[in-house]
């Protein structure tokens, strides 16, 4: 993660998401990707982090899929548990 000038760059090399469709993989990435954005926006960068830095993993929480669930709630539930290991 870089931040420049108040934006930030970050750089997701790889999520592994098993046993979904690939259309859901893709609205699950989405939804990722717009969770993160929004806590990164409106609860700031975890501290550490403004200079700098490049994680080679984040140890993310594991949380509950209930069936019928919508792919982009998990996505936002993928994107806080990310959150939350950033900030570990």
């Amino acid at each position: 993660m870089e931040q420049h000038k108040n934006s930030i760059n970050l750089h997701i090399k790889e999520l592994v998401l098993h046993s979904f469709e690939p259309g859901d993989q893709r609205r699950i990435n989405i939804a990722v990707e717009s969770e993160l954005t929004r806590l990164l926006t409106e609860q700031n960068v975890p501290p550490g982090f403004a200079g700098g830095i490049s994680l080679p993993a984040v140890k993310a929480s594991a949380f509950q899929v209930t069936p019928h669930i919508k792919p982009a709630a998990i996505g936002q539930q993928v994107a806080q548990s990310v959150y939350a290991g950033l900030n570990k």
